[in-house]
């Protein structure tokens, strides 16, 4: 389980294609600190298995279907990442609780720039629009982050200049797509009220 507090700006170091899947070759001198093989590492919000370490660098497999559903296959040699090790038992929750399993991805549509924060619209998948409100918590790029307005289609964000400096959030463009992860909880509530209500309609 992560948290979605970035632990340092990683780089692409190289990119291996294979049949159905790409192996990636990252350098994060914060997260490989005490790495071995099996452990988990968040990489834009998605959670890699750690294949190889050595170094301030790690190896991760990464297959078909996770290419698909989230932006890491569009990641090249030099590209930037968010990067997060799984939190500890009894280390705070900094963000909400995050699994590194992305729900889809969302594209930047606008970025409005303040005096001392941004603001930034995001495109909504129509299916995952339902899990995302007003003051609600989501995942961007392995970001947790507040939601400021919900619409049907999108959702914006508020960026403070440290998440700006320290994240892939602060040189992205409008056009570039970012991985989401929607609340786990909600899903979970949805699941639960909807087997009560198909229960309900059962019994009358």
């Amino acid at each position: 389980m992560f948290t979605g507090i970035v632990e340092e700006l990683g780089e692409v170091i190289a990119v291996e294609t294979l049949d159905d899947a790409c192996r990636f070759r990252l350098r994060g001198p914060v997260v490989t600190q005490g790495a071995k093989h099996g452990d988990s590492i968040a990489v834009n919000g998605v959670c890699l298995t750690v294949v190889d370490h050595e170094g301030d660098e790690f190896t991760a497999d990464v297959m078909a279907e996770t290419l698909k559903r989230s932006n890491l296959g569009a990641l090249a040699v030099g590209s930037r990442v968010n990067l997060e090790r799984p939190t500890a038992v009894g280390d705070r929750l900094g963000g909400h609780i995050v699994q590194g399993h992305v729900d889809g991805t969302g594209e930047i549509l606008d970025r409005t720039p303040s005096e001392h924060w941004e603001i930034v619209k995001i495109s909504l998948p129509a299916d995952l629009s339902r899990y995302v409100v007003e003051k609600g918590s989501v995942t961007v790029d392995g970001i947790s982050l507040t939601v400021v307005d919900a619409g049907r289609d999108h959702f914006t964000v508020s960026l403070i200049p440290t998440t700006l400096a320290l994240t892939t959030l602060g040189i992205k463009k409008p056009g570039d797509p970012v991985n989401l992860e929607v609340d786990v909880i909600a899903k979970y509530v949805e699941r639960m009220l909807g087997d009560r209500v198909a229960g309900e309609e059962v019994t009358r």
